[in-house]
């Protein structure tokens, strides 16, 4: 049976983490970490072949995964493409973009299939609980059109709250939003070919806390008004800014959390 040095393994996983300072490798131990370097000390050495031994490849594959730096990323998400790089159905994906994004990477506050815009991306897990889960409810604005003319009095409505349903014999009355008239962007290109600038409609921007099931589509649909386009263009700080459908940013981990205006776990004092 061959037996594999713990130090000889150690110094393979520096180099697949590309670190190459021993003190900064070291100060980068978790509690996890140390767990498995203290069985791994006590059994002397790994073997790699013992099938009730501990596995160098599983702990060399979890220690990487638990040092290698998290990336951070915004798309513009096209239309008619679903926030997931997997998919059972026959659908655009995220991997249709062909950007190199990394293992793990996945979407934080999805948006479904016909809507557009800012979309998060991340390999770090720990964003999606300190964005949904923190005290302070994140704010998100989406730039929408609707079908017919939307008058002061149905303005008036939206920004009051209405009632949407959330399950089949379930209505929730929506809190509070921010909702003002707009205007389309420019250079925005057409998604519907049958879509005619001479059929009346209207521009909104509006400004929410919380994330139903379809809900900003839900509610002008209680005010009578379709929803044509949907197009999500921050979420806090974060902006889609001059971004085209398809396009990606990355962003340093930094940026990425103050933008949000979420605590950066790596950094708090």
């Amino acid at each position: 049976m061959r037996q594999v040095p713990f130090e000889s393994w150690i110094d393979r996983v520096k180099g697949q983490a590309e670190i190459r300072n021993q003190k900064e490798f070291r100060s980068m131990r978790s509690p996890s970490f140390n767990m498995l370097t203290n069985i791994a000390r006590n059994s002397a050495s790994l073997s790699t072949e013992h099938p009730k031994s501990i596995q160098k490849k599983d702990i060399c594959a979890f220690i990487i995964s638990l040092h290698m730096p998290h990336r951070y990323f915004i798309l513009h998400k096209p239309y008619n493409m679903v926030s997931q790089f997997k998919s059972p159905d026959k659908v655009r994906l995220l991997s249709d973009l062909h950007y190199p994004f990394p293992e793990g990477t996945h979407a934080i506050g999805r948006l479904d299939g016909h809507s557009e815009g800012l979309l998060l991306l991340t390999t770090d897990k720990r964003v999606t609980r300190l964005l949904f889960e923190g005290p302070v409810p994140h704010k998100r604005t989406y730039l929408l059109q609707v079908k017919n003319v939307m008058t002061a009095a149905t303005l008036g409505q939206l920004r009051q709250g209405v009632n949407i349903r959330v399950g089949v014999d379930t209505w929730y009355r929506s809190v509070p939003v921010a909702v003002e008239l707009s205007e389309m962007p420019p250079d925005l290109p057409p998604i519907q070919e049958h879509y005619r600038p001479d059929i009346p409609h209207t521009w909104l921007r509006i400004t929410l806390t919380e994330g139903k099931f379809h809900q900003v589509r839900k509610m002008v649909a209680a005010v009578g008004h379709r929803c044509k386009r949907l197009i999500r263009v921050s979420i806090e700080d974060m902006q889609l800014g001059n971004l085209k459908a398809g396009e990606v940013l990355e962003m340093d981990q930094a940026s990425f959390f103050k933008l949000l205006h979420i605590p950066d776990p790596d950094y708090q004092t």
